[in-house]
This record gives C-alpha cells, structure tokens and sequence, in this order.
C-alpha cells in the first residue's frame, strides 16, 4: 500500500529532526522542539486516518518521536550524571528512516549524547572547562614531560571513577526493572486475587439467591402444612364434641327407664 501525504511529511519531518539532533545546537535553538511537537501531532492523526500504515511502522515512528522528546529532556537536565543516566534509558529506532541511511540516525545520535555527556562528566571530575579543549591539551602536554607517572596515574584514577560510575549506574538501572518487575508481578497476582474473590463472592450471592427461593417456597408448603393441622384439629374438635352430646342425650334417656 502506498503511503499517505500525511506519513510522507512525518518521514520528511522526521529525518530532519533526526539530521538536527546529529548536530551541534546552541542552548537557545528552539526549532528542534518545535518540530518534535509537530511530529507527535502528525503522529497521532496517523494513527487514526484512514489509509494508517501498518502496526509495527506506526510503532517505529513512536519509538524514534520518543527518543527524540527524551533527548530534549536530557538535555535539560542540570548535571552531566543525570544527563547520562537519562540517555541510558533512551530506546533508539531500530529502522533506517530513509532508504539513505545504513544504520538509524537515532542510534547515531544516542551513541554521541552518551559520548558527549561522558566528555562532560570526565570533564566535571578533573574541574576543567569542556569550551577549552585545545588549552587543556596544552596543559597536559606540557606536564606530561616533567610528570609522565603523575598523568599516568590521575588518567588511571579517571578511568576507575569512570567505571565505578558507570558500574553505578548500571546498577541502578537494573534495580529500576528489578522493581519494575517486581511492581508488575504483584500487580498481576492481586488482580488474580480479586478476580477470584470476585467470582467466589458472584457464587456466594447466587446461592444466597437460591437459599432465599427455597426458604420461600418451604415457608408456604409450612404454612399450607399447618393450616390443614388445623382444620383436621377443628373438625376432630367437632365430631367429638358432637359424640359428647349424643352420649349425653343418650344417657339421660336410659337412666330413668333402669329405676
């Protein structure tokens, strides 16, 4: 199926967002969030139109508008530590755009922000200025001919609180899914719990209905039960009463006759 004008201008859109977050940005650049917001727009009313594409692309574009959004987020965090730890958990595309490109730009640009901000931690732990690369050289290679021991050691140490860093955050990823996870089972198994509460309470309640119709219908098979005792007892009432007073009768008759 061919593909929409509205998925054309997303793609188009979308490839220029990616070549723009590949390239260095001033701090004021606004277009780029512009645009991202205009692809979540597009994105939404690709989801409904009616010639959409199918599922998985639509979930392809999602992923690399979300990247791209959570890029911009990073970004505005303050330190280079938290930066890093959010690009982390940023999830690339894993389809080229265009036809051009050999591997996705989304990757591309995930692998420079994590460089970048790496940069700016090692930069932040030896207390220079990234804006100032070549004096930094400089420095460096001044030293390293009256101290080659001393600069051996402190890029060894870098590299330790690199990786220890690292190691951290690592970690502290994996203990994010572990509680993740861990949210998910219990969420699965209470509701297991109160759907099976639920039924046993619907089965409960329906018995209850059931006992209720049968305690009706023994409650008037009693009570014809004892309105027919009680008939039978008033004509057994009668009939010796009736019997009495004939024997009565009859008595008063014979006893003179005897004297």
């Amino acid at each position: 199926m061919a593909a929409s004008r509205l998925e054309l201008n997303l793609v188009r859109l979308l490839s220029r967002c990616e070549a723009m977050a590949a390239e260095k940005r001033d701090p004021d650049e606004w277009r780029l969030e512009k645009y991202v917001g205009a692809l979540e727009d597009m994105l939404q009313a690709l989801k409904v139109h009616a010639s959409k594409p199918a599922s998985e692309v639509i979930n392809e574009y999602s992923w690399k508008v979300d990247f791209l959004k959570g890029m911009l987020q990073a970004e505005k965090l303050t330190t280079s530590s938290e930066k890093a730890l959010a690009n982390q958990f940023l999830a690339p595309g894993r389809v080229p755009t265009t036809a051009r490109e050999r591997v996705p730009a989304t990757k591309t640009v995930h692998l420079q922000s994590r460089a970048r901000y790496t940069s700016e931690m090692r930069s932040e732990l030896l207390g220079t200025d990234s804006a100032e690369p070549e004096m930094d050289v400089r420095k460096r290679t001044g030293v390293a001919g009256s101290q080659p021991v001393s600069e051996k050691q402190s890029a060894a140490e870098l590299d330790l609180v690199l990786q220890r860093h690292q190691n951290l955050q690592e970690k502290l990823a994996e203990e994010m899914l572990g509680l993740a996870r861990s949210l998910k089972t219990n969420t699965l198994a209470a509701q297991s719990v109160i759907k099976k509460d639920n039924q046993t309470l619907s089965h409960s309640l329906k018995m209850a209905d059931q006992n209720l119709e049968k305690l009706k219908t023994e409650s008037e098979r009693l009570e014809q039960h004892t309105q027919k005792s009680v008939n039978w007892l008033l004509w057994a009432m009668l009939i010796i009463v009736c019997f009495i007073f004939i024997s009565m009768i009859l008595f008063i008759r014979i006893m003179p006759k005897l004297k």
